[in-house]
């Protein structure tokens, strides 16, 4: 019919149609829908008006003894007429008509020919579908939706890259087998780190009645710009003049990727189940004693800095004899009272070092504006925010995460921070088009 004709040249030829979309378009067009209705209506009267003329001669025959046996063309279903549609968009080439499946997406052609096949555009849909076709080659995808890139005309899952080409995270290092080294202080996991202080020296004695200030450093960027570096551990070793009533306090601020104390965050010993000191006596003359503090794997985090800072306390029986009672030394009610003196004999920082290329992560970075081939910026994009989302999974405990990855972006790639905020936008945004993602807050570390 002309209506037929007509829904068939209206039909989209640049994506794929399955009998779905068919159908759709079909109810969409009503003048199409009127002609076919009308159809099934006259269908149905002739019908009717073949029974009953069947039925009125077989009244009249005086020689027929048993019920006629009625038969008509059959009703073509609309199944019928939308795999008919599917076979002229796409088995109707060199004036043959195939037969479609839209299961094996063949044709069937007269005489077991393949002349009757045509181009195959490509499936137009949500998750692997094609978001649509190329224009220069309709049989391949133009573009793919979120979560998916184009790869040679396909659209593929975006699975990024493993990560520890550009920044190492883990240790070959068992749990049992680390918090064996950690207990025996193992010098096979130390971490040597550059002491410095304008108040003290190690191993020499000193005034401990005002705060004194250390710091063990890295100097990644001078001396080891291909690491980064985890703490599992800190250890101090701690004299006091003998009877002394002296009690050392111990304050530790890490700092992740620099060197200041105003970008470094503070240590919550013996708070919300984070570990506390081990004090454990050594068998010298003196009151010496181990201070150890253990992270171990629950609690690693990157460092490049750490900051210690020793104040101290006097330690007296309270009036009931049964309780201890602390005093700041400048507090204390005699001041000609010698409190004694103090030394460290040493710092040790436990933990090990990892792979960290800052090149091949600026490669990445420049890809957000300057892609190589089409795809590899979403490929850039996942990579980038699977590396911040692993270094910021290594932030301390608190109600949010620090914001370490800026961190790392400003003291190890040494980048502007106009750049890093342009950089955590464009990771935002990428990320909200990705399916079944959850973003978080993070609270700003570094400047």
């Amino acid at each position: 019919s002309d209506e037929f004709k007509l829904f068939m040249k209206r039909l989209p030829m640049n994506y794929f149609l399955n009998t779905s979309a068919v159908m759709h378009l079909w109810t969409m067009d009503s003048n199409f829908q009127r002609r076919y209705e009308q159809l099934e209506s006259s269908m149905r009267q002739l019908f009717l008006k073949a029974q009953r003329t069947v039925h009125k001669l077989f009244s009249l025959s005086k020689r027929c003894h048993k019920q006629p046996l009625i038969r008509v063309p059959r009703q073509r279903s609309s199944n019928y007429w939308l795999n008919r549609i599917q076979s002229f968009l796409y088995c109707n080439e060199n004036g043959l008509l195939g037969s479609f499946s839209e299961e094996t997406h063949t044709c069937t052609c007269p005489n077991d020919q393949v002349a009757c096949h045509g181009a195959l555009p490509c499936t137009v849909g949500d998750g692997p579908a094609c978001l649509s076709c190329a224009p220069d080659n309709r049989t391949r995808c133009g573009s793919c939706n979120a979560g998916y890139m184009l790869s040679q005309g396909l659209c593929k899952p975006e699975v990024a890259d493993s990560t520890e080409h550009y920044i190492g995270f883990e240790t070959d290092l068992q749990d049992l087998e680390m918090r064996y080294l950690l207990q025996k202080t193992d010098r096979r996991i130390e971490v040597h780190a550059i002491f410095i202080s304008n108040d003290m020296r190690l191993n020499s004695w000193f005034d401990p009645s005002w705060r004194k200030r250390m710091l063990l450093t890295l100097k990644s960027n001078k001396y080891k710009s291909s690491l980064v570096h985890m703490i599992l551990g800190l250890s101090l070793q701690i004299c006091l003049t003998k009877n002394s009533t002296l009690e050392p306090v111990l304050a530790v601020y890490i700092n992740p990727f620099g060197g200041s104390h105003s970008e470094s965050w503070f240590m919550p010993v013996n708070e919300n189940n984070f570990p506390d000191w081990e004090r454990t006596k050594l068998d010298l003359p003196l009151q010496c004693y181990n201070w150890t503090l253990t992270l171990g794997n629950k609690w690693k985090t990157f460092f490049e800095t750490v900051h210690i800072y020793l104040r101290s306390r006097i330690k007296s029986n309270g009036p009931n004899g049964n309780e201890s009672i602390y005093y700041e030394p400048l507090e204390f009610i005699d001041p000609s009272r010698n409190l004694g003196y103090m030394k460290i004999n040493n710092i040790q920082v436990f933990g090990y070092s990892m792979h960290f290329d800052p090149e091949a992560i600026r490669d990445l970075i420049l890809q957000l504006d300057y892609p190589y081939t089409q795809g590899s910026q979403d490929s850039a994009l996942l990579q980038l925010l699977e590396i911040r989302d692993r270094v910021n999974k290594l932030s301390p405990p608190g109600q949010r995460r620090l914001d370490l990855f800026s961190c790392l972006l400003r003291h190890r790639l040494k980048l502007s921070t106009s750049e890093v905020v342009r950089i955590q936008s464009a990771l935002q945004a990428f990320n909200a088009k990705l399916p079944n993602t959850v973003d978080y807050d993070t609270t700003k570390l570094c400047s």
